[in-house]
């Protein structure tokens, strides 16, 4: 689930602007320029900062904890105003590790949204289209416990997604360990505005959920901002490059064009050689979008 991107392959992608209804207030969420995305560490920026520069690539930049500790803001600002000056956009993705923004403990909650609201901050600076973040529910921790689970999530998300909204950048709350979307969709509704999204990861969808991917689509769809493209053959979560395992992608393309055409996309593998296959891999459904 957390991939190091060494990609080699230039690819040319299309600028897209995805159309994400207004609020209230008439004030959309923002994309930038083109929609495909790479995950890449913070930790990792400096190393591959020529790279990405040199092919244009947009970074979802994935902020772990102990980066957040150590982030040095004016770095962080020269990053971002090098990125910007080259047109390249970003994405953020927030750190996981041991939290859980519904977590019954109140420690553990005061952890994560100490975390949250330091990615928030990384993203005040960034200013990136979508930040990613776990959601954190699965039944055998929280089956008996879902609706204190949403209440404590509700909590937490609230005030991450006021700092969104002021910032125009989108929240989406991935897919991990839901076999089913009821949970995300009760947080999606539970909040309840254009700035809070769903981040589909496909490779998490063949591992845990048990509903088929048009069951998902149906209930879900027209709330995702973005998906996490990789393959596997349902038993480990193993990144390989999209069309390298045993995922339908021709229907899960079908589906994002049908349901969330303007969502970015974002690939997440482990290494240099598999980014450069599923960008290869991904090259055919670019040119038909």
């Amino acid at each position: 689930m957390d991939p190091v991107p060494h990609p080699k392959l230039s690819i040319t992608v299309p600028v897209n602007t995805p159309k994400i209804p207004s609020d209230a207030t008439g004030k959309s969420p923002t994309m930038k320029r083109s929609s495909i995305y790479v995950h890449v560490p913070y930790a990792l920026i400096d190393e591959h900062l020529d790279f990405i520069l040199e092919r244009s690539i947009n970074p979802e930049i994935a902020f772990s904890g102990d980066s957040l500790d150590s982030l040095d803001t004016r770095k962080l600002a020269d990053i971002a105003g090098i990125l910007a000056r080259h047109g390249i956009g970003t994405t953020i993705h927030a750190p996981f590790s041991d939290l859980s923004p519904g977590g019954l403990d109140r420690l553990v909650r005061e952890a994560t949204r100490t975390r949250f609201s330091q990615v928030m901050d990384a993203a005040e600076i960034l200013r990136p289209s979508v930040v990613v973040f776990h959601p954190g529910f699965d039944r055998w921790r929280f089956g008996g416990a879902r609706d204190r689970w949403l209440r404590h999530a509700v909590e937490t998300f609230a005030p991450i997604l006021d700092r969104a909204v002021k910032l125009g950048t989108v929240v989406a709350v991935e897919n991990i360990f839901e076999e089913e979307p009821s949970t995300l969709r009760a947080l999606l509704d539970a909040l309840d505005s254009p700035f809070f999204r769903h981040c589909f990861d496909v490779g998490h969808w063949n591992l845990f959920s048990k509903p088929e991917m048009e069951e998902w689509f149906a209930d879900l769809g027209t709330f995702i901002a973005e998906a996490h493209i990789h393959d596997n053959h349902g038993l480990e979560d193993d990144h390989f490059p999209l069309g390298e395992a045993a995922i339908d992608f021709p229907l899960f393309f079908s589906l994002m064009a049908r349901y969330a055409p303007d969502a970015a996309w974002t690939i997440e593998a482990h290494s240099r050689e598999a980014v450069q296959r599923a960008l290869e891999n991904l090259a055919p459904y670019v040119e038909e979008r």
